[in-house]
């Protein structure tokens, strides 16, 4: 038991197993305030604190934390009613329950003290049954509600992690983890995607299938640590010339990559693909007496209701293959349907 109000933070961590009631009068009469910390002097489950400057209620409320207010209504200074809808509008005190203490058994000021915001009313002084009684039932229905409130929190944070975790999960597993680049599968999403979407539109495709020159000699020559440096270079280098809304870069596998153009003819793809030639030339990566260097075939088409992207894919994966056969370091074209 304890006199004049300290300030102490509720903590319920373990409440549902040892239940703790805070109380705090609020009473301008020191003998009531003496009344009441008498009856509730032996009850080892209810920690009681008061207060008789009703100027300090609120300040005192916010820093002790009651799980229950005692509330007078008539004091000096302040309507005991006003200062009850003030709790109200405190937001760490706002859903404590308040038990208005009045000399006044009248239903018209009842209904005004349970209008303002009050939980109960007691006509004082009460039976020291009823009190304990009452006070220990609006604490345990208030620390229930913290603790409930604290259970929902928690849920919702740990539903918000998870749904995060799902997200970048998810994001993962269309990303190649040496380039930054979307992977196989994200590209064959992506394909099926902007595929019908031309259907529709009646738009074109193109597509340019990118291999790295003499890669396994690469490897060979200056370890594998030296060509992921390379792939992720060149996965750069090809993310930067793909830079339209829509156009993207994406490693196909190995020392292969693809770039989708949309709306793009196989003019445009040739001139895409030359500069992308050219951009990984001005790299300068060494490798033997020269440099490293990309072949790529482009193939475009405007998608039909019986094309599949399958069709593009082979025609540009063809043209690579022609690139690759003339001495490397070049463009073919071919076109699809």
């Amino acid at each position: 038991m304890s006199n004049e109000a300290g300030a102490t933070p509720l903590d319920v961590t373990g409440a549902s197993d040892k239940f703790q009631a805070r109380v705090l009068l609020v009473d301008d009469q020191v003998l009531i305030c003496e009344a009441v910390r008498r009856a509730l002097f032996d009850e080892t489950d209810i920690e009681f604190h008061y207060c008789t400057n009703p100027l300090e209620a609120i300040t005192i409320a916010e820093g002790f934390r009651p799980t229950v207010i005692l509330q007078d209504l008539v004091m000096p200074g302040v309507d005991g009613l006003d200062l009850v809808a003030r709790y109200r509008e405190r937001p760490s005190i706002a859903a404590v329950p308040v038990i208005v203490l009045s000399a006044r058994d009248e239903a018209v000021t009842k209904s005004a003290a349970f209008k303002a915001g009050a939980n109960d009313y007691l006509v004082k002084l009460p039976d020291r049954v009823e009190l304990i009684a009452r006070l220990r039932y609006h604490s345990r229905a208030y620390i229930d509600h913290v603790e409930r409130d604290a259970a929902y929190a928690a849920l919702r944070e740990s539903q918000r992690l998870l749904m995060q975790a799902n997200l970048e999960l998810e994001r993962l597993t269309r990303v190649d983890g040496l380039t930054g680049l979307g992977n196989r599968r994200y590209f064959d999403e992506y394909m099926q995607a902007e595929w019908r979407r031309a259907q529709r539109s009646g738009g074109s495709v193109a597509l340019l299938m990118i291999d790295v020159d003499r890669f396994k000699l690469y490897n060979d020559t200056y370890g594998h640590l030296a060509g992921d440096d390379v792939l992720r270079k060149i996965g750069g280098t090809l993310q930067g010339g793909a830079s339209r809304p829509g156009d993207l870069a994406v490693r196909f596998g190995g020392e292969e990559f693809v770039v989708v153009l949309l709306g793009t003819t196989i003019v445009g793809a040739s001139t895409v693909a030359q500069r992308l030639v050219q951009s990984v030339r001005d790299l300068a990566i060494p490798h033997g007496e020269g440099t490293v260097t990309v072949s790529i075939g482009g193939a475009a088409a405007c998608p039909t209701d019986d094309m599949v992207p399958d069709l593009l894919i082979r025609a540009a994966d063809l043209a690579l293959y022609r690139a690759k056969n003339s001495g490397r370091d070049r463009v073919e074209l071919s076109r699809s349907g």
